[in-house]
C-alpha cells in the first residue's frame, strides 16, 4: 500500500466543538487526509452546515451519529443525511433488523453507505452482567450477521473482532475500524484497541483516528506518521 492509497483509508474524528476549530483543524491537516468523520459533538454544535463546508473542501464525510430509533423515524434520519450529501452514515446495529432494514430502503439511490455500529470500542462486556449474557465478540457476531440480512453496507466494530469478522461478512463489506492508537499512544478512554498497521493486516478496511492527530502540536505531522504506518514505511 502506498500513501495515497492509505489516504483512501483513514477517517479523521473531527470531535471538536463548533466550525471554525473543525476547519482550522482541516486547514491545519492540509492534503494529509481525504476523510473526515463528523460526531454528534460538533454536528449539533452546527448542523448540516458543517456537512456543506467539508464538502466544498473535497472532504469525504463520514456522518457518524449511531442513529437508534424506532424504523421509522430512523428512516426519516437516513433520508434527511443522504441529502446532505455524505458518503457514510451509522446506525446502531441494536436498533434491530427491522430498523436497519428501514435504513437501507430509506437511503433509495443515494450515495451513502450505511454502517451498523456493533459495540462500542470503549466498552469492555461487563458493564451489565446481568443483562448481557454474551460476550462482546459474540454480540458482535450476532449484530454483524443482522446487518448483512438487512442490506448494510458494513460495519464498525474494534479490532479485537475483526480476526471473527472477516471470515464472517461479504469480502465487499466495509469494516470501519475506531479504537486505534499508534505504537506507544495512550488509550484514553478505549478499551478495545490496535495499532493502525495491525488492524490493517487483520483485515480493516477503514481506520478512525481521533485524538492521537487531533490532540497533536502538529496535527499534520502525527496523521503522515499514521499513514506511514499504515502503508508499512
Amino acid at each position: 500500500m502506498n500513501l495515497d492509497d492509505a489516504r483512501q483509508r483513514l477517517i479523521v474524528a473531527f470531535d471538536v466543538p463548533n466550525l471554525t476549530s473543525a476547519l482550522e483543524l482541516d486547514r491545519r491537516l492540509g492534503d494529509e487526509v481525504g476523510w473526515v468523520k463528523i460526531g454528534l459533538e460538533l454536528f449539533i454544535a452546527e448542523g448540516p452546515p458543517v456537512v456543506t463546508a467539508f464538502r466544498e473542501r473535497g472532504r469525504r464525510v463520514f456522518l457518524d451519529l449511531k442513529l437508534h430509533d424506532i424504523p421509522n423515524t430512523v428512516a426519516g434520519a437516513v433520508k434527511s443525511a443522504s441529502r446532505l450529501g455524505v458518503d457514510l452514515l451509522t446506525v446502531h446495529a441494536e436498533g434491530g433488523p427491522e430498523m436497519m432494514r428501514a435504513a437501507v430502503a430509506a437511503r433509495s439511490n443515494t450515495r451513502v453507505n450505511l454502517l451498523a455500529v456493533t459495540v462500542l470500542t470503549s466498552l469492555e462486556g461487563n458493564e451489565y452482567p446481568g443483562l448481557y449474557r454474551a460476550d462482546v465478540e459474540d454480540r458482535v457476531l450476532a449484530f454483524a450477521e443482522a446487518a448483512v440480512e438487512a442490506g448494510m453496507d458494513g460495519i464498525v466494530a474494534s479490532p479485537r473482532e475483526l480476526s471473527k469478522l472477516v471470515p464472517f461478512v461479504p469480502s465487499d463489506f466495509s469494516r470501519v475500524i475506531p479504537g486505534i492508537r499508534p505504537a506507544g499512544a495512550a488509550t484514553q478512554d478505549q478499551a478495545r484497541v490496535a495499532t493502525p498497521r495491525a488492524a490493517l493486516i487483520a483485515g480493516a478496511t477503514h481506520l478512525v483516528v481521533g485524538r492521537p492527530i487531533t490532540q497533536a502540536p502538529d496535527p499534520a505531522r502525527a496523521a503522515r506518521a499514521i499513514l506511514e504506518e499504515m502503508a508499512g514505511n
